[in-house]
């Protein structure tokens, strides 16, 4: 249990004793308020999401507000008086899962922690300030779980509208990258960071620690746009950062390997080189196929391009969303398009730009499409 702080220092605003008496109330009812919504959070973070991450982060923000919940606001409460004790409101009844109930708890608590900052400042400066910063990581927070909500028919869903898919390459400056790529419009983010020299030298994390500390701040970034984001092979790293899924080569591991550690509603994707890999990955029950190397790239080094044929070949035959991939630009991008593909993705022809953002919007627009 959290030691309590000791009672406020005398109230620097100049109150009268029945403003503070009032204020008192005020505090101990908001912050009842808010540490009963953040329980709400945190439980179905541990019973229905199974997230751990999400847990602790809720639980945090709770014993830190309760660590604040003085003996003198609680000696306050007189809820026989409270004329607004007990009162619902018909919106109460109109949630219908547990998407709808935690957003409905995340702004009880933001809205209870705003009256605790205006009203702390009269009474208990340490609790406005505590206040302040839960609520901006709350903010996060509620993203994070709405995410972690979606099912996998809303990750499909989302997939199908994305017509740019962005895979990284290893960059000192990656963050800024991506969060350039996700504000021009892209909305599908695949991570992919090897623990190869060439790959380390070029600003990879030399270790799993630090390729967890990055695969954690470009997921919440791609989350705070609405994006997808994946992993590439590792279905550890999807899992432990909580990722929307992971991209699969031929020599990953088997989609049904992955499925069956993923659960049902992460997203699958895998390379395929030709028809024979597309039907297979079809049959494997993928999400979506990579179509390439479509151009001979330095990604993929002695790997022999395709060309436009197999584009051709998935556009006839491919019943999922397919990405053609290898070398796409937007000086090729026309004829990659005349070819069949309705979606591309790139690595260089983002992270290599100047203006990552700027060469992002180019290609949607030479997609014709928004996303």
């Amino acid at each position: 249990m959290p030691q309590e702080a000791p009672s406020p220092l005398p109230s620097p605003s100049g109150a009268t004793s029945a403003e503070r008496a009032a204020i008192q109330r005020l505090l101990d009812a908001n912050l009842d308020r808010s540490r009963e919504g953040l329980r709400v959070l945190e439980d179905w973070s541990r019973f229905a999401l199974e997230r751990p991450d999400l847990v602790a982060r809720a639980k945090d923000l709770r014993q830190r507000l309760g660590r604040l919940h003085r003996t003198p606001y609680k000696l306050a409460r007189h809820t026989a008086t409270d004329p607004a004790a007990g009162m619902a409101h018909p919106a109460q009844a109109m949630r219908r899962d547990g998407g709808s109930v935690l957003a409905a708890n995340a702004a009880r608590v933001q809205e209870a922690l705003r009256v605790l900052e205006e009203f702390g400042r009269l009474e208990d400066p340490e609790l406005a300030t505590e206040a302040a910063a839960i609520r901006y990581t709350l903010y996060d927070l509620e993203v994070d779980l709405l995410q972690a909500c979606r099912g996998g028919d809303e990750r499909r869903t989302l997939l199908r509208r994305c017509h740019l898919y962005l895979v990284t390459s290893p960059a000192p400056d990656l963050e800024w990258v991506v969060a350039a790529a996700l504000a021009a419009g892209v909305r599908l983010v695949q991570y992919r960071a090897k623990a190869e020299p060439a790959d380390v030298a070029a600003g990879a994390p030399p270790d799993d620690r630090g390729r967890l500390e990055q695969a954690v701040a470009l997921r919440e970034l791609c989350h705070r746009h609405g994006a997808l984001f994946l992993v590439n092979d590792r279905i550890d790293l999807a899992l432990a950062v909580g990722a929307d899924g992971v991209h699969l080569g031929q020599g990953d591991l088997p989609p049904a390997v992955a499925r069956r550690l993923l659960g049902p509603e992460r997203l699958i994707g895998r390379s395929t080189h030709r028809l024979e890999d597309l039907r297979q990955a079809v049959a494997d029950g993928c999400d979506y196929v990579g179509v390439g190397p479509v151009n001979a790239t330095p990604t993929k080094p002695g790997r022999e391009p395709v060309g436009l044929a197999y584009v051709a070949q998935a556009a006839a035959e491919c019943p999922l969303p397919f990405f053609a991939i290898g070398g796409i630009d937007l000086s090729n991008l026309p004829a990659v398009r005349r070819a069949g593909a309705e979606r591309v993705a790139v690595v260089r022809a983002i992270t290599a730009a100047q203006q990552p953002g700027t060469a992002a919007a180019a290609l949607l627009a030479g997609l014709g499409t928004l996303s």
